[in-house]
């Protein structure tokens, strides 16, 4: 009996960990050219300033609606799989007609849809790790995925953009081709076995109750956990701020102050930042299994608190602009780990699905703020102030995660 067990256990995490590495590299082409995408609005569309905003701002704005589509797992495990499977389908849906429909609408349309199910799959997908791979494996796991997805997005590009530079509307057949190796994902996750939950008494609520769950739920977790308020204070709101008030100075730093030709722009883009990622993934995969998540947090914050610091020695030599992106590619390596894991990790062996949801909220609300802020102070201060600023607010959300990791400290946050 002990044997069966053990051999049911290993094909659960051989099929889990085979169906989340085959979703993030059949769906990395599509991403890449959906990564071209604000270039083909503005060249082959001609889309107006008005669209191109919208498109930019689509990102973080979907995530308020994005946080209702992960809603529908919470403490609904029998919804897991179905929830990935019909967010794959919608998402992928609108590009099969990109051929069809030459618009700058129906091209936001379509985008709208697809970022509003790559986030809301989020809280099952990590539910899913969490029930299914024992500790210390979901990290590997995550990481081997996210290097596959980068190494492929960064270099299909240098193979799609010569092919686009010569056939203009290529680049619609292209997001047929890769919308269809998307979606060809939901054959493996299909076959991902879930443990069997009671599902319990399912509450009936009308429109309102629905609408107003998630938040209420969101609301609810911050009041009761203030180890995952102080969390999130110091990673989503100091560091996260932080990286994204010094976005649009960034342009304005490399053509004004750094004179930056695009050849240096792509070495540090793609090869210093990609390098500094692939490297360190693994490594931020062990470390997260062994570090308390306050410290583990607090390395990222300082390594997002460093990259506006070496960034400012720029004008001194190119190599610091080449440091600073590699310093950026370890920092999101160790992001993207702990900003998807930290809902398993603070939710222990409750569900962590709303835990999840609340992360996604908390990018939806500081993404739709914090840029337009750093838009308006860029009119007004240079943009090496802003850089600082970056700097400084990074480097507070150390501080805060340190305090937390002290207050907190507890054999059960250890972990």
């Amino acid at each position: 009996m002990e044997k069966s067990t053990d051999t049911l256990q290993a094909r659960q995490i051989m099929l889990t960990r085979g169906a989340f590495l085959w979703n993030h590299i059949l769906r990395a082409p599509f991403w890449a050219v959906y990564n071209l995408l604000l270039f083909i609005l503005y060249k082959d569309l001609h889309a107006s300033p008005f669209q191109i905003g919208l498109f930019i701002a689509l990102k973080p704005g979907v995530s308020l609606l994005s946080m209702y589509w992960g809603h529908l797992v919470n403490q609904r495990p029998d919804r897991l799989i179905s929830n990935i499977i019909w967010a794959s389908v919608i998402g992928y849906f609108p590009f099969f007609f990109f051929p069809f429909f030459y618009s700058s609408w129906f091209v936001l349309f379509g985008s709208a849809i697809y970022m509003m199910m790559h986030r809301g799959v989020v809280p099952a997908w990590m539910e899913i790790l969490k029930l299914n791979l024992p500790k210390g494996t979901k990290e590997k796991v995550f990481s081997y995925g996210s290097i596959l997805s980068y190494i492929i997005g960064a270099l299909l590009p240098l193979v799609v953009g010569p092919i686009l530079d010569h056939y203009v509307l290529a680049w619609r057949w292209f997001f047929v081709l890769t919308a269809f190796f998307g979606i060809s994902a939901i054959f493996f996750i299909r076959k991902i076995p879930i443990p069997f939950v009671s599902k319990g008494k399912q509450k009936e609520h009308h429109l309102g109750q629905h609408l107003l769950h998630p938040w209420k739920s969101s609301i609810s977790i911050l009041s009761k956990r203030p180890d995952f308020r102080n969390y999130q204070i110091g990673f989503m709101l100091f560091g996260g701020c932080g990286l994204m008030i010094m976005q649009p100075a960034l342009p304005k730093f490399f053509v004004d102050v750094l004179a930056l030709s695009y050849t240096e722009l792509s070495v540090a883009l793609l090869i210093c930042k990609g390098a500094g990622f692939v490297l360190t993934s693994p490594l931020w995969a062990r470390g997260m299994s062994r570090f308390n998540i306050f410290r583990f947090g607090g390395f990222v914050t300082t390594l997002g608190g460093l990259f506006p610091l070496v960034l400012l020695c720029g004008p001194l030599h190119i190599f610091f602009i080449y440091l600073a992106y590699f310093t950026y590619g370890v920092m999101q390596a160790g992001s993207e780990l702990v900003w998807h894991l930290a809902g398993p990790h603070f939710a222990h062996d409750q569900d962590s699905a709303p835990y999840s949801n609340l992360s996604i909220f908390a990018v939806g609300i500081r993404g739709l703020v914090i840029p337009q802020i750093g838009s308006f102070l860029i009119f007004y201060f240079p943009s090496t102030a802003l850089l600082i600023a970056a700097a400084f607010l990074c480097l507070a959300g150390t501080l805060w995660m340190r305090r937390a990791y002290k207050q907190h400290l507890s054999p059960s946050l250890l972990n």
